[in-house]
């Protein structure tokens, strides 16, 4: 089973001056930075996936969350998707490499925002290994398998524009000489209408798969919907995992006989979860997580920068406090100071990311007194302390701190490559 990381535009400066919080006068952005398959040891995915409207955004359709400028579409689709993302070195040429159309940008919209013709065209411009169907999401899964009689036009519209969109771009790729291996989409209402799309596409000479409309679902519906497609379809046509958002559950997972699956969710947790930001390998075949200490900068951070402006806090005290957590980590980090010592200064500063809102005292107080004993969790264990990879043993304790993109995306990295070791563990340990 592969685990291919989406594309979100994710590189870092590796001169980053943590101590002054800058980078080096002259640097380029993406010119000058790193990805994660450059910065770690190793890549920490087996593939890489790009979606067609991060590059190129379609008429009417807001752009993409992940949106590339023109000239960068440009120098993608002139040097290929594998030298742009700088995939081409000898321990990556040989990765998967896939793309599809990133259906969520154009969700609201009655159809689909590219035709199969394009995006063929843009598949063999980017010299993919793999490409997608262009697909029409729909979210709502019914677990009852209700008749197609009971859905709406426009979730019928969408099953029909799929499969209809698979068939001619399937015919497209053949035309053209299969250069890259092409996967169809699977959308539906639920199990059984996933199943019976899964069957047409088999039928229409496809053999790879690209199950779509996973996001919302939960393990056990996800399960069903994968248990319908191969109780109709068997066990031999491949079968890729679109967004699959449960990627921390993929051992429950390891009997339906998925191929591939991509996902954001390690690097995405480490800025946006709200305690499960630093991933470790807990020597029992799973993981443990850690909550980030949250340091921000303090005439950077909307919430203090607001108090300031009300009169709440004062500036020169935010940035005083600020500066002493910092200061304290770093030397708890060299053993020179105390849990408690550390913990008290981090406190000292955190509270002000909670006082002076509209919640009352009562909870803020449960809210800090949350933060603490999570972060005392962390201090304790010292969990950047106990891992090899190459950010924590370049940047230290630096990578637990939750302040500004060098350092989060760098712990991203770190969740990836923790994530990657642990799913090829779990693979190796099944029967």
């Amino acid at each position: 089973m592969k685990f291919l990381y989406s594309d979100t535009q994710d590189y870092v400066d590796p001169k980053y001056d943590f101590l002054t919080d800058s980078s080096p006068t002259g640097r380029e952005r993406y010119w000058h930075d790193k990805y994660a398959h450059e910065i770690m040891d190793e890549a920490p995915y087996d593939g890489l996936l790009v979606s067609m409207s991060a590059i190129r955004q379609a008429d009417g359709v807001a752009s993409s969350k992940v949106r590339y400028s023109t000239a960068e579409e440009q120098r993608l689709l002139r040097e290929g998707a594998r030298r742009f993302l700088r995939f081409d070195g000898p321990k990556h040429r040989d990765l998967m490499l896939m793309g599809d159309c990133g259906a969520f940008a154009y969700v609201e919209h009655h159809d689909p925002a590219y035709s199969p013709s394009e995006v063929v065209e843009f598949y063999l411009d980017a010299e993919f290994t793999h490409g997608v169907s262009p697909d029409h999401v729909i979210f709502a899964c019914d677990l009852q398998n209700p008749d197609a009689g009971d859905q709406s036009k426009d979730t019928l519209y969408r099953y029909e524009i799929t499969l209809e969109n698979a068939r001619t771009f399937r015919n497209l790729v053949r035309n053209e000489g299969d250069l890259f291996e092409p996967m169809g989409a699977v959308q539906g209402w639920s199990p059984k209408s996933m199943a019976d799309a899964s069957a047409a596409l088999v039928k229409m000479g496809y053999k790879y798969l690209a199950i779509g409309g996973l996001v919302p679902l939960k393990v056990d519906a996800i399960k069903q919907v994968l248990r319908a497609i191969r109780d109709k379809i068997g066990p031999e046509p491949k079968m890729h995992l679109l967004g699959f958002a449960k990627a921390d559950h993929i051992g429950e997972f390891t009997g339906y006989g998925i191929t591939s699956f991509d996902s954001t969710s390690p690097l995405i947790r480490a800025f946006k979860d709200e305690k499960s930001n630093y991933y470790m390998d807990n020597g029992r075949g799973g993981l443990d997580y850690y909550t980030a200490i949250r340091v921000p900068q303090a005439m950077d951070n909307a919430r203090l920068m607001q108090g300031v402006k009300r009169g709440v806090f004062h500036a020169e005290d935010l940035q005083m406090r600020e500066q002493r957590s910092l200061l304290l980590l770093r030397e708890f980090d060299q053993g020179k100071r105390t849990v408690e010592e550390t913990l008290e200064a981090i406190m000292d500063y955190s509270q002000f990311l909670v006082r002076g809102d509209a919640t009352g005292v009562a909870t803020q107080d449960r809210a800090l007194a949350t933060t603490r004993a999570r972060i005392e969790r962390t201090l304790q264990d010292r969990p950047w302390k106990h891992c090899d990879c190459a950010i924590c043993r370049d940047v230290g304790v630096e990578v637990i701190i939750f302040r500004g993109s060098n350092r989060n995306k760098r712990r991203g990295f770190h969740n990836l490559g923790v994530y990657h070791r642990h799913l090829h563990r779990t693979l190796a340990n099944q029967p």
